[in-house]
């Protein structure tokens, strides 16, 4: 948040960019339904930075360093046979990969050492990917199949790079994890996924806003500090198109909701079901693919994240923080996963999807991962070898067996 008598940024060189204060006049809240804080500023190199706060704080931004953004074009290549889009972001082969912890680009600026995060501190902070795979305002244009030659789809149609890609980082603690966070620093972690993901979809080339977590070296993560990353896609991905026409298809013969069906259909077996709260039910669906493959379900049909209430949002994120310290406990060792939030693209039919979120890992046991071989990546056919039944029994089980430590301490403490 710029004070009035600064110049506009987008009027400055980016050596006067590197030098501009951005003081907010009053930290503000997100929306209706946050309670966190934000704060927005500028990097030296004009990309976006905001800062959401569990409590209101005072901010001076002061970016330092004297970068630009990496050259290298963005584009996006359409592939006939599978009718999918494919990106290509050549500058992301310079991106670091895998930094000291004294040379982590998420860590506070410290006097010696200026980050990506101009703050001696932080809570939450999110900004614009300096090495993005979606970068552009440009539209995916409606009737592109309709308007070009049948030797320029064959060919591959080409298309500018759009969309836009975000970084948010949980915590300024480097050796931390998200499952370490308080309840209500994870709330301030939903609002700001609730918050980015309607400015996203604000924005012109963004159809589809996906949030999601990358964890451990097993998944193919190039930084260790706790951050996800927010994806706007110019288009509706694979898995999303196949979901609403499964939805639209499901509608048109049974005349139901097929994911109010499926949260009912598990709830009613309660086999595969691993936690259940008073807004939310998080289950291993009977067809998972992944070893470990949680699906949490609100209740309430919602279909992107800025539409949860208040009860919702605290809900999830104790919710939330309890399932992601089961995994912890599942094998030796924190879990490798993916996580990350379905939600409705920007011209969906409304009532067809649900908001929701799914958290898979490729750990099948203590030294054993499941990788995606012949049949998986050259069919995209799946083979898990463990049992939906079994898993969701193994996190019902450990979380039980917490919640009896808890209940030991808890006695002990009383009794001193």
């Amino acid at each position: 948040m710029t004070s009035p008598d600064q110049q506009d940024p987008s009027q400055q060189t980016p050596a006067q960019q590197s030098q501009t204060q951005h003081t907010p006049d009053q930290p503000r809240p997100v929306d209706a339904h946050s309670r966190a804080h934000k704060t927005r500023a500028q990097l030296a190199d004009g990309r976006e930075i905001i800062f959401f706060d569990d409590e209101p704080r005072e901010r001076t931004v002061v970016d330092r360093r004297e970068i630009s953004r990496p050259t290298g074009g963005n584009e996006m290549r359409y592939d006939p046979l599978l009718r999918e889009w494919v990106a290509i972001a050549a500058a992301r082969q310079n991106r670091t990969h895998l930094p000291s912890t004294d040379q982590c680009p998420l860590c506070p600026t410290t006097a010696d050492r200026a980050s990506e995060v101009p703050q001696s501190a932080y809570d939450v902070v999110v900004f614009e990917n300096r090495f993005p795979s979606f970068r552009g305002d440009t539209p995916v244009p409606g009737d592109l199949l309709t308007t070009t030659t049948a030797a320029q789809e064959s060919a591959g149609l080409v298309q500018p790079g759009s969309g836009r890609c975000e970084v948010v980082c949980f915590t300024d603690d480097h050796t931390s994890q998200l499952a370490q966070v308080s309840a209500t620093r994870m709330r301030t972690v939903v609002d700001a996924w609730a918050d980015r993901s309607a400015a996203m979809l604000a924005e012109p080339g963004v159809e589809q806003v996906y949030i999601f977590e990358n964890r451990g070296e097993e998944i193919g993560v190039t930084l260790h500090h706790p951050h996800g990353q927010i994806y706007g896609y110019p288009f509706i991905t694979p898995r999303t198109r196949t979901l609403l026409e499964s939805a639209a298809d499901y509608r048109a013969r049974r005349d139901g909701d097929l994911f109010a069906d499926i949260l009912a259909a598990e709830v009613a077996g309660g086999r595969r079901i691993v936690a259940r709260t008073e807004h939310w039910t998080a289950f291993i669906p009977a067809w998972a693919r992944w070893p470990v493959e949680l699906h949490i379900y609100p209740h309430r049909a919602v279909e992107r994240l800025p539409e949860l209430t208040d009860a919702e949002r605290d809900d999830f994120a104790a919710l939330y923080l309890d399932l992601l310290g089961r995994g912890d406990q599942l094998f030796t060792g924190p879990l490798p996963y993916i996580s990350g939030w379905q939600q409705a693209p920007a011209s969906a039919e409304p009532g067809l999807m649900r908001l929701h979120l799914q958290l898979f890992s490729i750990r099948r046991a203590e030294n054993k991962l499941k990788f995606l071989a012949g049949s998986e990546s050259g069919m995209g056919v799946f083979i898990n070898d463990i049992a939906p039944e079994d898993m969701a029994g193994r996190l019902r089980a450990v979380g039980n067996q917490a919640a009896e430590s808890e209940t030991i301490a808890a006695t002990k403490e009383d009794t001193r």
